[in-house]
């Protein structure tokens, strides 16, 4: 079946309180890619962001995000005063301002807190009892995690006491029994993210819109998941990675890129059956109908980097845990439908694993042009249904911005190409995926504004100035909604096709 979607983060939608929510707007933007004919809503991971508010360097890979939860329907749930939600930091609607953000939505979701204490029914308290006690495995070690890191000003759990960063039992006893209502307080914020979540997939799904989620494959090391699992990962008795993730020194950077992120220890791993990976695949599935997964080829071999070394020379190929990992997952949760981000330097043996999985790889049109017609990302080149193309995606410019800052020789090829003048490149190039083979296609919601520059999402190897890009009120018209709905039944992808 061909299908075709749009990528926006939540936190790019509009909305009245200074970043996107899973409210309202919401649910107007799934209504508009009904309308639009389009069935997918591809999101970026959904966990909380951590380090320059990358939502790929996130305190747990298990959590939701509490900056997206919905404060307007607390209000209506008689939680919060709406007086309380008139100082919301709007400012610029292109842009969340994260740090006049981030303190005031703490602030709200601790009154939200003592709202839900002194005012939630038996039901409601009841449902908060039954989320905790099924989701306790990871949940109440997330909540400590995160209270201590408030307790500690925001160190990193390395520098914690070392009773706790050593996770002794009677310090983690007594830093429970200290810090209980703080605990209760990320619970209740969990059980809320996912609460609305649910919500919001289901309102998806009854419109027949599926939502893509995003499994990073590294995970932050000041991260809940590093701090509870340290078997799980090389560390050193202190904590510290002794090795770190990145890849090679290649065409695009003469000392590639060292990441940072600990590096699993896949042996041990196994000896459990990949339980976390399990445990995250199964959290993840109950918010999306399908995910990428991100640097598929780490799984096959993944880039060494001893961690000294102040670039990622001097690294090597270790092996992956390959399709035991899968298998071990499958298993346990059934049919994965994952897509493999199959991009940068791929070698056989990555590809020969995604195919033996079953799994559709990426196609970048922004990566197509420029070169000659043997180009793996050129539409002719295509493997058949097997694969989703894109536009481009969060780490590239938009489209607009691309073609701009193009060599003359790409957006020659471009416009030869495609047989375009070039005037509405975003257009262009999203009608060249839908007409294409590739079983999906997508486009980031700044192609279909054809917006420049300025709405980039995320600039690789940029700390500052990254995600924080949002959709004006109003921007997704309703002409451009039908004209979206024109190519997606030209190209055969309208749900009734």
């Amino acid at each position: 079946m061909r299908q075709s979607g749009l990528l926006l983060h939540p936190t790019s939608l509009p909305g009245p309180e200074g970043i996107g929510t899973l409210g309202a707007e919401a649910r107007r933007f799934i209504d508009a890619l009904e309308r639009a004919g389009q069935r997918c809503w591809q999101l970026l991971p959904l966990n909380p962001t951590g380090l320059y508010n990358s939502p790929y360097m996130t305190s747990s890979a298990l959590a939701g995000n509490p900056l997206l939860i919905d404060l307007e329907s607390c209000v209506e749930a008689g939680w919060l005063e709406r007086a309380a939600l008139a100082d919301a930091p709007v400012g610029d609607l292109n842009r969340v301002d994260f740090a006049t953000l981030l303190p005031w939505k703490e602030e709200k979701l601790a009154a939200l807190w003592q709202g839900f204490k002194a005012n939630a029914s038996e039901a409601e308290r009841a449902a908060l009892a039954a989320f905790r006690e099924a989701e306790g495995a990871w949940l109440e070690e997330f909540a400590l995690f995160v209270v201590l890191g408030d307790a500690h000003d925001g160190a990193p759990w390395t520098r914690w006491a070392p009773e706790l960063r050593d996770r002794d039992p009677e310090a983690l006893e007594a830093a429970r029994e200290a810090h209980a209502d703080a605990i209760d307080a990320v619970c209740f914020e969990q059980h809320l993210f996912f609460e609305q979540w649910t919500a919001l997939k289901g309102y998806a799904n009854a419109r027949d819109v599926s939502l893509i989620g995003d499994i990073p494959i590294f995970v932050s090391h000041n991260s809940a998941d590093v701090w509870v699992h340290r078997a799980h990962f090389f560390l050193d008795e202190a904590g510290e990675p002794t090795v770190v993730a990145g890849v090679p020194p290649d065409y695009f950077s003469a000392t590639g890129q060292r990441w940072g992120n600990p590096l699993y220890r896949w042996d041990r791993m196994a000896e459990d059956g990949f339980a976390w990976w399990v445990e995250r695949f199964r959290i993840c599935f109950r918010l999306v109908d399908q995910v990428r997964i991100d640097h598929f080829r780490g799984f096959e071999a993944y880039w060494e980097i001893p961690a000294d070394h102040p670039t990622a020379i001097g690294g090597a190929w270790k092996p992956g845990p390959g399709r035991a990992l899968f298998d071990a997952v499958t298993e346990a949760l059934g049919e994965l439908p994952v897509i493999a981000e199959d991009l940068g330097v791929i070698t056989p043996e990555v590809e020969a694993l995604r195919d033996e999985l079953g799994l559709p790889g990426m196609k970048i049109l922004q990566f197509a042009f420029g070169e000659d017609a043997h180009n793996a990302y050129l539409p002719h080149n295509y493997p058949g249904p097997r694969c989703v193309v894109y536009t481009g995606t969060h780490d590239n410019d938009t489209t607009v911005g691309w073609y701009r800052a193009a060599s003359d020789r790409a957006a020659h090829h471009v416009r030869i190409y495609l047989n375009v003048s070039g005037q509405e490149i975003a257009w262009d190039l999203l009608r060249a995926a839908w007409m294409s083979v590739a079983g999906l296609a997508i486009a980031p919601a700044q192609d279909v504004l054809s917006l420049g520059t300025e709405a980039r999402m995320n600039t690789p190897g940029e700390a500052d100035g990254n995600w924080a890009w949002r959709m004006a009120p109003g921007a997704l018209t309703e002409e451009l909604i039908q004209r979206l709905r024109y190519v997606t039944d030209l190209s055969g992808r309208l749900p009734e096709n």
